[in-house]
């Protein structure tokens, strides 16, 4: 297994408008300039592959270890539940193309994670990040994307901070990848 200073995990929170990626080297936000009109086809295709490529790129840039994504919301009543969960899949398939592992966080295990309760607020999570986690973030999906990076990290047994066992139970659900070529994950 690689020392903790050498393990590359990323967190990624995908969204259409502001996608959050968190790692040892910090947050940033990826966003879309797909040209024409948002809700017609082809500005929506091209806007889920330019996340795509972006979070693709940035995941080979940092040679990977293991990228930390929330799965889609299917219950979620904020519209473009489709794009979302299109994107979604699109960064898991091509990560797993170029050779990245892949977990799968439910929208409830980061936040008890984060908070200690499953059904926590966006903003309860970010204030959490900002109280818990040594990494800044600047916005909810920054803050996400941390928590999922810390939840990769302590999943590989390198937890970048010290969590009461509540928070820490979520890690149980998660679904880790077996094993890399990289990093050896237990499940």
């Amino acid at each position: 297994m690689n020392a903790p200073s050498e393990l590359r995990v990323i967190g990624i929170d995908p969204s259409l408008t502001a996608t959050g990626v968190a790692s040892s080297f910090g947050c940033s936000t990826f966003t879309s300039k797909a040209p024409g009109k948002d809700g017609t086809p082809l500005h929506d295709l091209m806007r889920l592959r330019e996340i795509t490529a972006q979070i693709t790129g940035y995941c080979v840039e940092m040679m990977a270890d293991l990228a930390v994504i929330e799965a889609p919301a299917y219950s979620s009543n904020t519209g473009k539940s489709t794009d979302r969960a299109g994107l979604h899949w699109m960064i898991r398939d091509r990560l797993l193309d170029v050779g990245v592992p892949v977990a799968i966080v439910i929208t409830s295990q980061l936040k008890k994670y984060a908070t200690g309760k499953g059904n926590a607020d966006k903003d309860s999570v970010l204030i959490a990040v900002v109280q818990r986690l040594p990494i800044m973030v600047t916005n909810n999906n920054e803050a996400d994307a941390a928590v999922l990076y810390a939840m990769g990290m302590a999943h590989l047994g390198h937890p970048i901070a010290v969590l009461p066992a509540q928070h820490r139970s979520a890690l149980d659900g998660v679904k880790w990848p077996v094993r890399s070529a990289a990093v050896e994950v237990a499940t």
